[in-house]
């Protein structure tokens, strides 16, 4: 959940006034946060009644308002609702209402305003700018992956009057997509971490991928500033793009020599990096709470992206080594078994071809207890498009520089890779994650790293949880 401010969300009149809706009866209780899910509704929140594919919100309206909810916004109102409740009543969908929420709560917000995309590492990046730049002032970020047409914004409705910052995570899956959502954020810094192969079934080429993401740049106000991966080979169309959407002052990131926000030395552990850099000409040291390099290559962008923002550089730079990954993006947790521990790598949550090379890396880093090995877990990677098969069998040589010693492998995807990779590594490959379960399990031992990555549709996070059920998580971990 995002930092709360001191005081109220918003007020009765200002629902009204952003909205253009009307309510059925008075607000009585002081509005701090809003929700569109009655499961993590609070007293108190303004609980929005969204229409989705398989569920309509106003069907658990009632139920929030009698939850303790203080107004829902609905188009249409029955008379157990406001038996239940006040009631904003907007004229359209109530998504619609939530979107004039975010756009009011941005007007009046005087908060700097980061917006970050990127085919690889968009939450993790910003959970790093959440963690660094919190150290300067209330800072808001979205919660979870709330990316998209509702999450958006959600997360601006939910933006405190009093923020200093906002972090906002901005996802597509097809061109335009970005357009609209950069529209309602407006920030002063947009970064793109990378472009890579993912969503390829919407999208012709990486080329189109990278135009895409460069629509990030369409939502910075004047005089604002565009962070961009200067080790991407699609680095100087991005940089372009930002210069013809009118942004003056465009920053590279990475390892490239010209970049102006450069790595000079990075030592891998892992559990961690130690990362020495220069920040447009400042040299700051630094430990990042996260291992990888992909990570600490993003913490370069997260501490532009401060420095530009206004906050404490040597703060924000000291803060990331309190860092930590999010969910199911290489969460690791040592396991207890009989006669030691596992330590398992939690990377369930999403994949493409780049993250899963990064998952890998993450891997190589690993050190295997006694007698203990290497053991990938891998998922199929879906929305690749026709080049799915080969993506999938060109993950071998990933397998072999992280010195995997087994492939565990799952859906009809992955019998590419699992084909294509050495006799002696493979494991045993199955149609779907609940098929590879019990073969998975028992064939773990005490000493083992295991890491477990897939695209979401893919179901890879029961395994995580099938593991943690089975073994309980060791002390100090």
């Amino acid at each position: 959940m995002a930092d709360a401010g001191q005081h109220p969300l918003w007020s009765a009149d200002e629902l009204v006034a952003a909205t253009k809706g009307r309510l059925t009866s008075p607000v009585t209780r002081a509005m701090h946060d809003v929700s569109i899910d009655t499961r993590t509704l609070r007293d108190g929140d303004i609980f929005v009644a969204i229409k989705g594919e398989k569920m309509d919100g106003h069907d658990f309206a009632a139920t929030a308002l009698k939850g303790g909810a203080g107004v829902a916004m609905v188009s249409r109102t029955t008379p157990e609702m406001e038996a239940a409740g006040p009631c904003l009543v907007v004229a359209e969908d109530p998504l619609r209402g939530l979107e004039d929420l975010g756009r009011a709560a941005r007007a009046r917000s005087r908060a700097q305003v980061v917006a970050v995309t990127g085919s690889v590492g968009k939450t993790s990046t910003k959970e790093m700018l959440r963690v660094a730049l919190s150290v300067s002032g209330l800072t808001h970020a979205s919660a979870a992956s709330f990316n998209n047409h509702w999450g958006v914004p959600l997360t601006l409705a939910r933006f405190p009057r009093d923020a200093a910052f906002g972090v906002f995570e901005v996802g597509m899956n097809h061109p335009g997509e970005i357009t609209p959502l950069v529209g309602f954020v407006r920030p002063h810094v947009a970064i793109v971490t990378t472009i890579a192969a993912s969503h390829l079934g919407h999208f012709a080429s990486l080329d189109e991928i990278a135009d895409a993401k460069a629509e990030i740049f369409s939502g910075v106000v004047p005089g604002g500033a565009a962070v961009i991966n200067r080790d991407t080979p699609f680095f100087d169309k991005l940089a372009a793009a930002a210069r013809k959407a009118g942004i003056a002052k465009v920053y590279g990131f990475g390892r490239h020599a010209e970049a102006e926000v450069r790595l000079t030395q990075l030592a891998l552990h892992p559990t961690c990096c130690c990362v020495t850099a220069s920040i447009m000409g400042e040299q700051v040291i630094y430990k990042l709470g996260m291992p990888g390099e992909h990570m600490a290559i993003n913490s370069l962008a997260v501490l532009a992206a401060a420095k530009l923002m206004g906050a404490d550089l040597a703060r924000a730079a000291l803060a990331l080594s309190e860092a930590k990954p999010a969910k199911g993006r290489g969460v690791q947790q040592a396991l207890s078994m009989p006669g030691g521990e596992l330590l398992l790598i939690d990377e369930s949550y999403n994949a493409n071809p780049a993250s899963v090379r990064a998952a890998l890396a993450l891997l190589a880093q690993s050190k295997p207890g006694r007698n203990g090995r290497r053991i990938a877990v891998l998922g199929d990677m879906l929305e690749l498009g026709e080049s799915s098969p080969a993506l999938h069998a060109g993950l071998a040589e990933a397998l072999d520089s992280a010195h995997v010693d087994v492939l565990y492998a799952a859906g009809p995807l992955m019998a590419h890779l699992f084909q294509a990779t050495r006799a002696e590594r493979r494991g045993l490959h199955a149609e779907s994650s609940e098929q590879l379960k019990d073969a998975l399990l028992a064939g773990l031992r005490p000493g083992d790293v295991v890491m477990v990555k897939g695209s979401l549709g893919s179901r890879m996070g029961p395994l995580v949880e099938a593991m943690k059920a089975k073994w309980p998580a060791a002390k100090d971990t």
